[in-house]
């Protein structure tokens, strides 16, 4: 019976446990909030805000590095920094007390690669889920020589093989056929090649 409740103390305490470890493990960013508590002088406690330059700034002490290090280490050296102010070196604890707002990361991107007659060639940037109309309009549209009814959307696949689609953009123009929705992916390239003379 003491084994089964041994065992049931352990498994209840285990979450806890990693959670206590996390912790341990976590480095202080800009923007994160800790409670520092000294006990010989509660005049000290204090929040205190990692600012942007990975500070923290305390009385008797001034600035602290913080950003990049984790609470035991922030909280050793505030004790350090603090003992000389004391007769007996002080007991200072540091905890979390909120985590920084994250924002989220800035939208990522595809690239899409326009050559020939289109009238900004070259690499473009754009959003996933561009479709190729968006894309003919992000390189400023098609120039007065381009082969409208040739332009190839070429793509290349997982395995390396290359695909190519032939759209007539005066078709799509005109609404007879679709393609202009096409969603272009990462890597497509395309190719508006120039009229020919009596095309």
């Amino acid at each position: 019976m003491k084994v089964i409740r041994a065992l049931a103390a352990i498994l209840v305490a285990l979450p806890f446990m990693a959670v206590q470890g996390m912790a341990q493990d976590y480095r202080l960013r800009a923007g994160d909030t800790v409670q520092i508590e000294v006990l010989e002088d509660n005049t000290l406690n204090r929040t205190a805000i990692v600012l942007p330059d990975g500070q923290i700034s305390i009385p008797l002490v001034g600035s602290v590095p913080a950003a990049g290090r984790s609470l035991a280490a922030v909280q050793q050296d505030l004790a350090a920094r603090l003992a000389p102010n004391f007769a007996t070196s002080p007991t200072v604890f540091v905890t979390m007390s909120s985590l920084a707002e994250r924002t989220p990361s800035s939208p990522r991107t595809i690239d899409v690669f326009v050559l020939g007659a289109a009238n900004t060639p070259g690499r473009v940037e754009m959003k996933p889920g561009t479709t190729f109309l968006q894309a003919i309009a992000q390189a400023g549209g098609l120039s007065p020589f381009a082969a409208k009814k040739r332009i190839q959307l070429r793509r290349v696949d997982r395995s390396g093989n290359e695909q190519v689609y032939t759209l007539n953009y005066d078709a799509i123009e005109r609404g007879a056929v679709s393609g202009g929705s096409t969603r272009l992916m990462d890597g497509d390239v395309i190719v508006v090649p120039q009229r020919k003379l009596f095309e």
